[in-house]
């Protein structure tokens, strides 16, 4: 892992972007007023592999970590600036048509969304090895993020993972869905009632088969970007419990 660029931000939070090999990623970090002992990491990542920029993530990111934690993200293979393969500029352009059109597009989330989680997860993996390798970081380890199919895949693989918090506001191909009957984490799972672009129904049937003993479902009214703020302060909550204990 080589550190590119570090900023003290006005939070106290030190923001650091970083490359390994050819994974580009940010790590967040509390202030020393946190105090000397190591910190428990939480992966972030956002829905469907967007850019670990992304503003929305970067403000969640930052909030965690002010809460006394390492937050990580990484731009996983097809994500952010990384390079697409054809096949995946096929599909989203395919996709994009179909939705001007108004036809079914699950089958087409399916043909490059698949494949997206497949390939993104090894590079979290990766990642996950090098930052419990810093100093001031430990486990246990926490994911959260809107990419709740990366999330599952990570649950049910990756045994240092703790606790999840996932967003319903993506699409979840079928072998995602038939995983999460193997995630046993404790789990805090975020819903948007009037999700204009999801199935709400779709996402009730997940929270279902998920096989945690512990499993927290929040639902608020408003559309895809409208999650209330204070989710976030309820979902460091969730991570102080079990990451903190």
């Amino acid at each position: 892992m080589h550190f590119t660029s570090e900023q003290h931000l006005d939070d106290g939070v030190l923001e650091r972007e970083f490359t390994l090999g050819e994974i580009p990623g940010t790590l967040w970090t509390p202030g020393p007023a946190s105090g000397s002992a190591a910190v428990p990491l939480v992966l972030m990542a956002h829905n469907n592999g967007l850019p670990k920029a992304d503003a929305r993530l970067v403000a969640r990111a930052r909030y965690t970590a002010a809460r006394g934690y390492a937050v990580a993200s990484i731009d996983a293979a097809g994500c952010g600036d990384r390079p697409r393969t054809a096949a995946q500029e096929q599909a989203r352009a395919e996709l994009r048509r179909a939705m001007r059109a108004g036809e079914p597009v699950d089958e087409i989330f399916e043909s490059f969304i698949g494949p997206m989680v497949e390939n993104a997860a090894p590079d979290w993996r990766t990642a996950l090895d090098a930052l419990l390798g810093l100093p001031g970081i430990s486990g246990p380890v926490g994911y959260s993020g809107g990419w709740a199919a990366l999330g599952i895949r990570l649950a049910v693989t990756e045994p240092r993972i703790a606790a999840a918090g996932f967003f319903a506001g993506g699409y979840v191909p079928r072998a995602q869905r038939e995983e999460a009957r193997q995630v046993t984490v404790p789990l805090l799972f975020l819903l948007q009632w009037d999700d204009e672009g999801n199935s709400r129904q779709g996402a009730l049937d997940l929270f279902d088969a998920f096989g945690s003993e512990e499993k927290t479902l929040h639902a608020n009214l408003g559309g895809h970007t409208g999650t209330p703020w204070f989710e976030l302060e309820d979902g460091c909550r969730f991570f102080d419990r079990h990451l903190k204990r």
